[in-house]
Formats: structure tokens, sequence, C-alpha cells
């Protein structure tokens, strides 16, 4: 988020196996918390707000890098949702950011993701600690770990001369992020809440790829049997309205689906029940994609499941995510936005070895996040099935104030910041610019 570049300074130059390491001399950190149009309904729960974090990190040698992150509890862990409320899990969540700060301060770096390589471990034991779930989720520490990452890649691009997203890649991760691509289907979400009426509208307005929630839990009981019904009955629903539609951007010529379960269904029974009713109805072949069917200690092999399988919450980490793809799992959901750039980095690198298509998903946040990721979705090869590139973003829908939120973008004003009839135009100015990632937002500065 910092822009331009500071004056020369005498550099106090950190040696460590005949590396030039970077030393944090200063953070500082805040948050704002952002309601949303309405209630948003996943993983069978709700939410009301977001909130909006903000790091800052100064090094020894008088440079500065800022970043942002959205706190997102339900997703990122709903045992610590569920047991300790939004408010309660929002505060722990942002404690566990101010640690690692703090951490980050003894930690010399020669990339950022050797300072996340040793952050990690340490937040998730913090995290352990202050919440007395000794099963913690990796993803909860990681969301909590975004706003920093950022920094301490503006930071490093700082120190290294780099101003383009380009250049940022490290070598060896760029065989993966090749592509430029001109469009990107721009994903809306398909929640809960949102009916029959609110779908034709996004189709209306040239909406062509549905992110579609699953594991609805209608009557609070946690019956598998009932959600299965509900899940039937919401696909059916859709399908009636979108399946007539014929679009340019798919193989087949008809609107993909999207689904997330977001580990919701129990067993391989329960999902294969629902994906005979959804061939029943001749929606099957609709489904590009089914993200996280499974709670993530389910481990079965998954590769006799008829639909492309993507991983998102379980696939931690590099070594996760591998660990999904040899269990059948056919693509990756890369969230440099929820689980930190650098841990999208890795991800994206053991995907392209392994032939394993990647995607980025949706964290539900602001228009200068969405923007990091974009720079992301822009370089990935399309999904199988696919002529474009994908990015998910719905906060334009879920967000109360997203019109104001836009003008704290640095590059508002910009036509790539908007989707047109359900595309993201990433022409030359998105590309120079690199999204405005390494530009400085007055408003979330002004808050540290």
């Amino acid at each position: 988020m910092i822009s331009g570049r500071l004056p020369k300074v005498e550099r106090n130059i950190l040696l460590q196996g005949g590396l030039i390491m970077i030393e944090i001399k200063n953070t500082k950190s805040s948050f704002e918390r952002e309601p949303l149009a309405a209630s948003f309904g996943f993983k069978g729960s709700y939410v009301k707000e977001l909130w909006q974090s903000v790091s800052a990190l100064e090094d020894t040698n008088g440079l500065q890098g800022a970043g942002l992150g959205v706190q997102s509890i339900l997703w990122s862990d709903a045992n610590v949702f569920s047991e300790w409320g939004d408010m309660a899990g929002n505060n722990i969540m942002f404690l566990m950011t101010q640690y690692a700060l703090k951490q980050a301060k003894k930690i010399p770096f020669d990339t950022p993701m050797d300072l996340l390589e040793q952050l990690l471990p340490l937040t998730m034991e913090y995290g352990r600690t202050v919440t007395g779930n000794s099963k913690l989720s990796t993803t909860f520490a990681l969301n909590a770990l975004v706003s920093l990452d950022n920094a301490a890649w503006v930071l490093y691009c700082r120190n290294k001369g780099i101003s383009s997203f380009d250049d940022m890649i490290p070598k060896d991760i760029r065989p993966s992020l090749s592509y430029k691509h001109e469009q990107l289907a721009s994903i809306p979400l398909i929640s809960y809440g949102i009916n029959t009426e609110n779908i034709k509208d996004l189709t209306n307005q040239g909406y062509f790829f549905l992110k579609i929630k699953l594991g609805n839990d209608p009557e609070k009981d946690n019956d598998p049997e009932k959600m299965l019904e509900w899940d039937k009955k919401r696909l059916a629903s859709i399908h009636e309205i979108v399946k007539d539609y014929r679009i340019a951007f798919t193989e087949n010529g008809y609107i993909p689906y999207y689904l997330d379960a977001n580990g919701r269904y129990p067993d391989k029974d329960h999902l294969m029940r629902f994906l005979d009713y959804a061939d029943k109805i001749s929606a099957l072949e609709r489904i590009m994609l089914l993200e996280e069917p499974f709670p993530e200690s389910y481990t079965n092999f998954v590769d006799d499941i008829p639909v492309r399988l993507a991983a998102d919450e379980s696939a931690h980490s590099d070594k996760e995510a591998l660990e999904r793809i040899h269990m059948g799992y056919g693509a990756i959901a890369l969230k440099p936005i929820a689980k930190t750039m650098s841990m999208s980095l890795k991800i994206s690198k053991i995907a392209y070895e392994n032939k394993t298509p990647c995607f980025c998903a949706d964290l539900t946040v602001n228009p200068v996040l969405v923007d990091w990721n974009k720079n992301v979705a822009a370089r990935l090869a399309p999904l199988p099935g696919m002529k474009i590139g994908v990015l998910e973003s719905n906060g334009r829908q879920n967000y109360l104030n997203w019109n104001l939120l836009k003008t704290y973008h640095p590059c508002f004003g910009e036509a790539w910041l908007d989707d047109h009839s359900g595309i993201f135009k990433t022409d030359r100015s998105f590309y120079d610019l690199s999204g405005g990632i390494f530009m400085e937002s007055a408003h979330y500065l002004s808050l540290i």
C-alpha cells in the first residue's frame, strides 16, 4: 500500500548466510468494523460484519510497508465462531495479529515467505493458548497474518527496488503464474439468503459463473438429512432459472456452477446422493467445481467422485495442498487475501508441478484486497472448461458501504476496479500499476 520511493538512506546491512536480511524496527496495527448489508449465511451460520485489519512495518533502514487483511472467523474456524461468537472471535484473531507483529521484530528475513515460515507456528501456538483450543485451524492463524504478510511484501519490494507484481514473484514460482488474461469472469456468491429474484437479477446483469453455498442447517439441529434436502431444493431452484442461458466463455456454452459446501458433508454417501440428484435434474454437467465438501479430518480418497473437487480451507500450506491432490482433489482455491500471499505463492507452485489447476476465491474482502487477489487470478491458467480466467469477488454484494470502500482504493476511478457485465477487464493499465497494491491508501494509513 506504500507508494513512491523514499530518499536514499545509509543502509545498515544485516548479513545472514550471505543474504541481505530485512530487520523490523517498528510495527503498528489497527482495525475498523465494516457492516454487511444483510446477514451473510454460510457454514450453517451467519455473520453481520467483517473487521478490516491494518498492519504497518518499518525496518532498520527507515523503509516502510503497510498491508490490509479481512478477518473471517466463521470461515477460518467455525469451532471458534461457535464457542466464542463473532465479537470475541474477532478480538482473538486481532490479538494474534498483534502478537505476530511483536514477534516479527525478532526475526530477520530475506523474503516474506521466510518470515511467514517462522511466524506461523508461533502464532498458532499463541492462538491455541488464547482460545484454549488445541485443535485450532491453521487457516485461522493464516487469516490473522494476512495484513502483516502484505505489509512484508510491500516492504520487501521497497528494499529490492521492485515496483511490479511480476518482478515480485519469486523466479521459481513464475511458471505457475505465467498468463496475463485480458478478461476475468467475475464470480458472485449465492449465499443462503439470496432469493431466486436476486439470482435472476445477477444473470440479467451479465454474471455467468455462479458460486452457490451449500450445507445449510435449516432447523439449527445439524441434521445432515435436512441439510441434504435443502441443498437439493436449492440447486434445483437455481438450475431452473439459468439452465437455458448460453454463454461464450465456457467450452460447453452453459453457465457453470461452483458449489461450496464448506466441509458440511459428513461422508461420501451423502455427497453422492446429492450428486445423483444433480444428475437426475441434468445439472451434474454444469458443476465445474465442488469446493470442500467434507470436514478437514475426512482423508478418504475422492478420485471416484464424478465432479472436480477443490480444496480450500483444508489446503493450509503447500504440504496439505499436495496431500489433497494425492487424495484426488482436482483443483486448489488460492486465497492470498485469506491465507497470505506467501502461502498462496507456495501452493501455486506445488499445484503447477502436479498439473492441478488453481483459481482465486474471495473472503468478502474490500476493494484494495480484491486487487491483491486479482493480480494472482489474472496470471493463472484457465480452469478446465473455461476460455478465460476467473475471480470470485462478492464484496459488492455484501458490504453495506461498498461504494465508500471503493474510494479508499488508491486507483479509484480506474476501469479495471469494477466488473462490467460479469467481466473484470485486466488491461495494460492494470498490469502497469499492479492493481495499485504498491500504492498507499490514505484512509487505511490514517487508522494507524
